[in-house]
């Protein structure tokens, strides 16, 4: 078998949620148990951070990742959807994961694979707890695929819990007010094992983290009333901040420049400071330099992509993953302090996004190109059209990101910026990438 011969029939068996959506979708943590008890239970052997929330989490991952690389750990990481390759998903040190270890492990456990029909997502969280426990790693930084009470990953006992954010998004699995959401979250939090909030939020939903919390008798961190951020600047590529912790022993202020420049990254660096003291705490050696260094080197580092990720400059373009309610808000907000003279967005969706609410964020007088990404799950590019006139948005269909990019880009002059986004899938489609 082939690595691709591998790849492709894990697509074609398994039920995959970011082709599927509901009909993938395989909530609990039976299946994912007696893969990794067949496996001798990797997830044992190492240590961990996990990470959930609606939003930022990859982010948060890969911030966690980077610092601890640069503190001289051998780190393991994984997130989820991939952008490019299935073996994004799975990195040590950065490193994607080994094609050969892929194509064995397959092979290996395909008797058990047709036999207990797992989903898509348990065998790669099997794949890759297998892959870091035979790679000896020091840490992995796990981040959830949705939910958390639930999902897959939710098998191990990490060092420390982070919960990043809390919004709407996948309703129809995790709930449709923020505490039904955030119970689903507050899953991940384990009796005895410190949990950070990143962002505040609605004290409906952090009376569900408290509740969570004392129960399992976990200690439960805040950072929006933790850290301060000030003297914040930003420019195309760069993040530039001065944090103040405010801990115990006194307070530690850091001058950070983070290569992640997304607006969204002031609140999940709170989350990401918070959790590395603690583990500091724990007896791991980060020093404040490891952390600084970490922060300004996290893209080079870890391999992140499409987060507020500039693709060239005249005209300037822009894009990010963010795709849904929270996330996009928080993005126009951000496209409104720069300066150009005509707005440009290449838009695409998936089908179970509410368009509704989405649609009403965007403003009416820039300009649109709408495109499907290659996804069955895609919304096609003439309905998309279709619907945003219902909101006073007009803009041309493509049958693809790359298209659209193209005929902004002859549309614009050097002095216009250009959006590129609305899903994940709309991102990794992108040639630039």
């Amino acid at each position: 078998m082939t690595y691709q011969e591998a790849i492709d029939y894990l697509y074609s068996r398994l039920p995959m949620f970011q082709n599927q959506g509901a009909r993938a979708y395989k909530p609990g943590l039976t299946t994912t148990r007696e893969f990794c008890a067949r496996l001798g239970n990797p997830q044992n052997s190492f240590k961990s951070i996990h990470i959930a929330g609606t939003n930022g989490k990859g982010s948060t991952s890969h911030m966690l990742a980077a610092v601890l690389q640069q503190s001289g750990y051998k780190v393991g990481l994984y997130t989820s959807p991939h952008l490019k390759s299935f073996t994004e998903r799975i990195r040590i040190n950065g490193e994607v994961v080994d094609e050969t270890f892929v194509v064995e492990f397959v092979e290996a456990h395909r008797d058990f694979i047709e036999s207990a029909m797992p989903s898509f997502f348990e065998v790669t969280v099997a794949m890759a707890f297998a892959y870091f426990a035979r790679q000896g790693v020091d840490m992995a930084v796990v981040e959830v695929g949705m939910g958390g009470r639930l999902d897959s990953t939710n098998i191990i006992v990490p060092e420390v819990s982070v919960i990043t954010n809390i919004s709407f998004d996948h309703m129809q699995y995790l709930g449709d007010t923020l505490p039904k959401i955030a119970a689903e979250k507050a899953g991940i939090i384990k009796p005895g094992v410190p949990v950070v909030v990143s962002e505040s939020a609605e004290q409906e939903v952090i009376d569900v983290f408290v509740n969570k919390a004392t129960e399992a008798n976990a200690d439960l961190y805040l950072a929006e009333n933790l850290v301060d951020l000030r003297e914040v600047r930003y420019d195309p590529e760069s993040l530039h901040i001065r944090a103040v912790e405010h801990v115990s022993d006194g307070d530690r202020e850091l001058a950070l420049t983070l290569d992640l420049s997304g607006n969204y990254q002031e609140k999940n660096v709170k989350g990401v400071l918070i959790a590395l003291r603690i583990l500091q705490e724990k007896g791991f050696e980060i020093s404040e330099e490891a952390v600084v260094e970490g922060l300004r080197r996290v893209k080079e580092t870890t391999g992140l992509k499409g987060r507020w990720q500039t693709l060239r400059l005249l005209p300037r373009v822009i894009c990010d993953t963010a795709h849904n309610q929270a996330g996009l808000q928080s993005i126009l907000q951000q496209l409104r302090g720069l300066d150009y003279r005509q707005l440009r967005f290449v838009l695409g969706f998936v089908a179970d996004k509410d368009l509704a609410t989405i649609l009403a964020l965007f403003p009416k007088n820039a300009s649109y190109y709408f495109c499907q990404p290659a996804n069955t799950r895609a919304i096609p590019a003439p309905q998309l059209a279709a619907k945003a006139l219902e909101y006073g948005i007009t803009g041309e269909a493509f049958d693809n990101v790359n298209r659209a990019l193209e005929k902004a880009l002859k549309d614009s002059s050097s002095e216009d910026v250009i959006y590129v986004g609305g899903s994940t899938f709309v991102v990794a489609d992108l040639d630039q990438l």
